[in-house]
């Protein structure tokens, strides 16, 4: 079979599966569609916390950006690993011991504030809207070039897939679809990169392979050809940095403290039983996503390597398959400037005038057409990118769902609605939530990590400073912790705005503030949100004695271990 069949039965497979599991775990209450009953065991939920979280950015965009960039891309390795450490350990147990089961909730009453609650369903819903675009974007990309249709039409049917069992299912079916599709995109990521790993330097183990002489008998090690292959061709060497000392720290906690705020994660440790399970929980989510995180440099390095032998000065009429079928997507174009049939791959160090555009998001799913590895794999690989986007936007689109029916509604507009109909709103707008997500993955402001990127740092200046201070400050108030959180995502949202959608050829470190990048903008967004809080809560009243005792009880590891019951 050719790669197009093969991607059909993959990818067919898979969405029976993930379908079916759907309806054998359909939610039947508010508490099943919001936390999944409260009783998925820990390693389930590890898993499908990994699957959530893992995004089209990590299995699509990451080793692309970092295959690009060289050891720039390293800020999106340690900035998200290193904010699932800080989500687990710092905030994850205090959240759950709170009980309450989104963002909105817990600001809510924490801040003893309906104002609060609402600001933060805003923050909450425009953070999820700007992150899910980024999947909806990596599932056009999968469908358009390995089913033959165009991105629109991938998104759309994208769109179906994940209004059917996130509508249907709530959290309880997409935990369980989750942990389907983690199962997926790791056998679709590890089966390649082990694949391409023997071939290119003889080791099974691609971390290993990364280090390691390539297999051709020269014992030239891998990077060092790399750094050859990329200053031959007049592209900057690839073990190399370009980007500011400055810039790589603010993108780097940007977005580690990003992953700390957002709230689709959070709320995956109250879909255990008790706090214990939810630390054993966050434990297994790391292991598996270390799976993932710690090969994608080597996958990185081994689709630069054979892009830059297999296309550079190669006569475009001997163009391989791969290339034809990226070019009819129109993420890879050639132009032949200079006439001579060449392609003509240069980097900007290079006296001849590069041809070739390449779309970052293509070489993680094009790398192993690149390798010439079985038609099989690469539908495999197609698989795995559909679950990775579809595991992370159906966890999204329940945090909109939850944050207009339960913080929105329940909380606040309609305190009197009924169960059933409460369940019946959150259905309704996550069917709402999918029409805009498909919109903006339509018309996204970049490439996926990048997009993924601002959801990073919304979050980071938005949620982050309200979460800390409040489980931390007993003086905190609400008076703070409101004016914190709209200064810090207003001007987060204002400086990506100007640079990356009203003026896009300013985007240049020679115009942005201090040379900070609209990737690592949320990490000032942060401090001013932290500064604007703090500042605000010495010249206004203290909270409430209970307030105060309730941060306190929080933070007490007595009785921790004790389900708390969510409050209706």
């Amino acid at each position: 079979m050719n790669v197009e069949a093969w991607t059909f039965v993959m990818v067919g497979l898979s969405f029976a599966l993930y379908i079916g599991v759907a309806i054998w775990s359909r939610a039947g209450s508010t508490k099943d569609f919001y936390v999944a009953g409260g009783q998925v065991p820990p390693l389930i939920n590890g898993m499908a916390t990994a699957a959530d979280w893992m995004s089209a950015a990590s299995f699509i965009s990451m080793a692309g950006l970092i295959s690009f960039m060289g050891r720039d891309g390293s800020v999106y390795l340690m900035g998200w690993t290193g904010g699932y450490v800080l989500l687990a350990l710092l905030l994850a147990p205090y959240l759950r011991k709170f009980g309450k089961y989104t963002v909105p909730d817990f600001v809510g009453d924490r801040y003893y504030s309906q104002t609060a609650r609402f600001v933060a369903v805003v923050c909450a819903i425009f953070v999820s809207f700007t992150y899910v675009a980024g999947q909806m974007r990596g599932v056009g990309i999968v469908f358009s070039r390995f089913l033959g249709v165009g991105i629109n039409a991938g998104v759309l049917i994208g769109m179906g897939i994940v209004f059917f069992y996130a509508v249907l299912g709530g959290m309880k079916g997409i935990t369980y679809t989750q942990v389907a599709q983690y199962c997926v995109l790791i056998f679709a990521y590890l089966v390649p990169a082990i694949f391409i790993s023997l071939l290119m330097t003889g080791h099974v183990i691609p971390q290993f392979g990364f280090g390691s002489t390539v297999a051709d008998g020269s014992g030239v090690f891998l990077l060092d050809k790399l750094d050859g292959l990329s200053r031959e061709l007049g592209f900057h060497t690839y073990t190399s940095g370009t980007k500011s000392t400055l810039d790589v720290f603010f993108i780097t906690a940007a977005l580690m403290v990003g992953t700390a705020g957002l709230p689709h994660v959070i709320v995956r440790f109250y879909t255990v039983p008790k706090v214990a399970a939810a630390r054993i929980s966050a434990g297994w989510a790391l292991l598996f996503i270390a799976l993932l995180y710690t090969s994608a440099p080597a996958v990185a390095a081994f689709a630069r390597t054979n892009l830059l032998t297999n296309i550079s000065e190669r006569p475009y009429s001997e163009a391989p398959d791969w290339f034809r079928g990226w070019e009819e997507t129109g993420l890879i174009r050639f132009e032949d400037k200079n006439g001579d049939g060449l392609i003509q791959y240069r980097g900007p160090a290079s006296a001849v005038e590069n041809e070739l555009t390449i779309d970052r998001d293509i070489m993680v799913l094009a790398n192993p057409e690149i390798a010439n590895l079985p038609a099989w794999v690469v539908g495999l690989v197609a698989a795995g990118g559909l679950a990775a986007a579809l595991s992370t936007a159906a966890g999204l689109l329940l945090v909109i769902s939850t944050s207009v029916a339960h913080d929105l509604l329940k909380k606040g507009l309609l305190p009197s609605i009924s169960e059933k109909g409460e369940l019946l709103a959150a259905r309704i707008a996550a069917g709402c939530a999918v029409l805009v997500a498909g919109y903006f993955g339509i018309h996204p402001p970049g490439f996926v990590a990048q997009v993924v990127a601002f959801a990073f740092g919304l979050a980071a200046s938005s949620f982050f400073p309200a979460i800390v201070l409040g489980i931390f400050s007993k003086r905190m108030n609400r008076q703070g912790a409101i004016a914190g959180m709209v200064i810090g995502i207003l001007f987060t949202a204002s400086y990506i705005t100007y640079f990356k959608l009203i003026h896009p050829e300013l985007n240049t470190p020679d115009h942005w503030w201090w040379g900070i990048s609209p990737e690592g903008i949320g990490t000032l967004g942060m401090l001013l949100n932290f500064a604007v809080a703090l500042v605000v809560q010495r010249f206004t009243p203290p909270p409430p004695e209970e307030i105060q005792s309730l941060v306190e009880t929080i933070r007490v590891p007595s009785g921790a271990g004790e389900a708390h019951e969510i409050a209706a």
